[in-house]
């Protein structure tokens, strides 16, 4: 009897076909096993063994395998979202090793490696890399760009993808970030202002980050949240036959020496520069009825020009690769569960689709970072499953390692109780 060989015994990118697939495929094509197996320089008793899905394949066979059959890659192995390596990443954009090699090779970081496709075949294999630049962080980092280019991913799926690959080696080095002043545009577009739009721009901008606060306090509470774009429109003058009060924003206006309650010129001014949209809508309103509710949200141009008028250095993220302050807080409290996970209720929302295995963040747009995932508890005896539990993947447990450090002094208002058994 052949026994089944276990794909994480040979290589962290080794990958079982699809069953049927292949062979499926080489049928189409009219070719008889043997025939299949010289085209793509193998056995045959190997390709039946993948055909069979008792052999996993490492990255490179596969791309033969796909050659020989005349499909690609990805057509022969299944793709979990969240769950992608290296090769899996090549494979999606359609590219050969050959051509890889030769699209990194343009780039700085690909001269210094020197880069062939002899390296990145054994970079995918997770096999050991000639030369210690290639167990550098800070080298292995500056590649993290220019393949997320030619694979056409962002860069934290690069990260991602490679310490899938590679979980025994050190993780790539991503950019840090940085502060720089005002861009000439944005100071530019606060000088042309006069003294009372500056005021209505500055207190746009501060209620804006007043209300983003409270979203997120909301998350913290699992209390739902409406999406960006509605709570980003902010409620500034509501129009009715009796007084129907102030806004939040007016109260903020009124405490700076502005009073008077439709604003009309000094939007339009703003709106007029890009620097803010006005919408009206028709809304009920408890004590006066029927009103007409002015609400303004502020563009980034608008943001940009406020920070260099209030001389704001503005935060350049060039970790691309770290989690939102929300996601953290997620991220931390399925690290806390510990290995009894987070009940699948206790676990809802839109972080799912930027965090699950298997999930995507939109439709067409890039999986999820596969940090946790729902593993089933099975009743006694293994007769049924009895409730799905959140945990950390392996990638989830290394991010989490990795960076728990640079979270806590990014983000110190998240707690992180229960993560010292995993970041020693």
């Amino acid at each position: 009897m052949t026994t089944v060989v276990d794909a994480g015994m040979i290589v962290p990118a080794a990958r079982r076909l699809i069953p049927g697939a292949l062979a499926a495929r080489r049928l189409t094509c009219g070719l008889a096993r043997r025939d299949a197996a010289v085209r793509a320089r193998l056995s045959a008793r190997k390709v039946f063994l993948f055909e069979e899905g008792l052999l996993a394949a490492t990255p490179a066979e596969v791309e033969r395998l796909a050659e020989a059959v005349s499909c690609r890659p990805d057509e022969l192995i299944d793709i979990v979202p969240g769950q992608e390596t290296l090769a899996d990443l090549r494979f999606l954009i359609g590219l050969t090793l050959a051509r890889t090699s030769e699209l990194l090779k343009a780039s700085h970081a690909g001269q210094d490696l020197r880069v062939s496709a002899e390296a990145l075949s054994a970079l995918e294999c997770g096999e050991s890399m000639a030369g210690r630049d290639w167990v550098e962080p800070v080298m292995t980092g500056r590649l993290l760009p220019p393949l997320a280019k030619i694979y056409r991913v962002p860069t934290r799926m690069v990260l991602d993808a490679w310490m899938r690959t590679r979980p025994e080696d050190p993780a790539p080095a991503v950019e840090g970030g940085g502060r720089r002043g005002p861009s000439r545009a944005a100071a530019e577009a606060w000088a042309s202002l006069n003294e009372r739009q500056r005021v209505y721009l500055g207190e746009i901008m501060r209620d804006d980050r007043m209300t983003e606060t409270e979203m997120w306090m909301r998350r913290l509470q699992r209390l739902p949240v409406p999406p960006a774009a509605e709570w980003r429109q902010l409620p500034l003058a509501l129009k009715a036959s009796s007084e129907p009060g102030h806004t939040r924003l007016q109260e903020r206006l009124r405490r700076r020496g502005v009073h008077d309650p439709g604003a009309g010129r000094t939007l339009h001014a703003l709106a007029r520069r890009g620097l803010v949209i006005v919408t009206e809508d028709v809304i009920d309103h408890p004590d006066a009825g029927e009103v007409v509710r002015i609400a303004v949200k502020i563009t980034r141009r608008g943001r940009a020009a406020a920070r260099a008028g209030l001389d704001e250095a503005v935060e350049v993220d060039h970790e691309p690769h770290l989690l939102s302050e929300w996601l953290w807080g997620v991220l931390v409290r399925v690290a806390a569960a510990g290995p009894e996970g987070l009940p699948e209720d206790r676990l809802a929302g839109r972080s799912l689709f930027f965090l699950g295995v298997g999930y995507r963040n939109a439709a067409g747009g890039p999986p999820s970072r596969g940090l946790i995932e729902a593993v089933p508890v099975l009743a006694p005896g293994g007769t049924h499953v009895v409730e799905f539990r959140w945990q950390l993947t392996d990638l989830g447990r290394r991010h989490v390692v990795e960076f728990a450090d640079t979270y806590r002094q990014r983000y110190p208002r998240v707690e992180c109780p229960g993560l010292e058994r995993l970041v020693v």
